[in-house]
């Protein structure tokens, strides 16, 4: 599965130059490391320590003074110039969340052009690593081990979405952006792509910031973001979850290729039984497996306003609150990736035109807010 992700780039910000000036700055909260001290834990930032590399930058392991392993992430030269508004999303939004399912944010490196994160370090790699890797895992994903991880998820997702305020967007929801501490219990992570939504606002027209295959249809093809994008993402991943697969394999025959399609395939035969992974060999709770499918399929609808909130998820995931399928329809796909890289590069131009024209040099590009009830 191919992962492509759309950075988003909506405000500019002057970003400190230095440790003393960010100190003295709005985010002066957040624990700040000098680059020095991060060679040195790092080894130099050597490829012994790097434990993965991503369109942000390389990611490195290393170990605090007081003893805290660290995940150590050095944003690229190109991320950093691009997208500034991202690394201070990073810093002023994970330094305020607390819950289980996020991955804790443990402090920052801000000095001449260096822009490092440092989070604290999740001990058994992503999903996309390890259930969809193909087998390369020693770790057992029993369906105990699925259903905390599922309703983990949706936990983390809640929170992000009607707890936490301001509320969040995290826009890539995804296998690779969700990793497993030494008890597998899932954690959110990289929120280089959060999107805050404004109190009052709940839709945001902007530009498409996320991975193919876990795309909902209104953000992919029309910019509109709202937290049910990533209901849809999550939809997608609980398919994952619960049959092993990936949501694209271009190895199989077209009417297979797509994850959603062939649920939506089983849903109508009344086959989905035939959806579950065969590595669980038939040890699972047969009831609960469908039930989750069937949560997966309400939450790819393509219309966002038929997709749960992620509190009713959560209570649907964890049996309080009954799955219904009344008037569910086929899931909204997104195949096309050239399709729609195109239109989105030529919706982009003709904004960026209109932003130029109207504020000269600046990069601003608020986009249309509008009111949604439903949200």
């Amino acid at each position: 599965m191919t992962c492509i992700p759309y950075l988003s780039k909506l405000f500019e910000y002057k970003i400190p130059e230095s440790r003393e000036e960010y100190q003295g700055s709005a985010y002066h909260d957040v624990q700040t490391y000098t680059y020095k001290d991060l060679k040195k834990i790092t080894d130099d930032f050597s490829y012994i320590n790097k434990i993965g590399q991503g369109g942000f930058g390389s990611v490195y392991k290393a170990k605090l003074r007081d003893g805290t392993v660290v995940a150590v992430k050095v944003l690229s030269s190109k991320s950093t110039n691009e997208s500034s508004k991202d690394f201070l999303n990073e810093l002023d939004i994970i330094s305020k969340t607390d819950h289980e399912n996020l991955v804790e944010f443990c402090g920052c490196c801000i000095e001449d052009n260096h822009r490092i994160l440092i989070y604290k370090y999740v001990e058994n790699n992503s999903l996309a690593q390890t259930l969809l890797g193909g087998g390369h895992s020693n770790i057992k994903f029993n369906w105990a081990i699925r259903t905390k991880i599922c309703i983990g998820i949706a936990r983390g997702l809640e929170y992000l979405h009607e707890t936490f305020r301001p509320r969040i967007v995290h826009r890539d929801i995804k296998a690779n952006n969700i990793l497993l501490d030494k008890d597998l219990n899932p954690k959110i992570s990289d929120f280089g792509l959060a999107k805050l939504l404004p109190a009052d606002m709940t839709e945001v027209s902007t530009r498409v910031a996320g991975t193919m295959g876990y795309l909902a249809p209104e953000y992919a093809l029309k910019g509109h973001l709202t937290r049910r994008a990533d209901t849809y993402s999550f939809g997608v991943l609980l398919l994952e979850i619960v049959t092993g697969r990936c949501n694209t394999n271009r190895m199989l025959p077209n009417k297979d290729c797509y994850l959603l399609e062939r649920a939506w395939m089983a849903y109508e035969n009344n086959d989905m039984i035939s959806m579950i992974d065969i590595f669980l060999n038939e040890n699972f709770d047969e009831e609960q497996a469908l039930q989750f499918i069937k949560i997966g399929l309400l939450c790819t609808q393509e219309s966002p306003q038929q997709r749960p909130k992620m509190s009713n998820v959560v209570k649907m995931l964890t049996g309080k609150k009954s799955v219904v399928m009344d008037g569910i329809t086929k899931p909204g796909l997104v195949s096309d990736f050239t399709k729609l890289k195109i239109k989105n590069q030529k919706s982009y131009d003709a904004k960026s035109s209109c932003s130029i024209s109207t504020r000269g040099n600046s990069s601003f590009d608020s986009g249309a807010f509008k009111s949604d009830q439903d949200e």
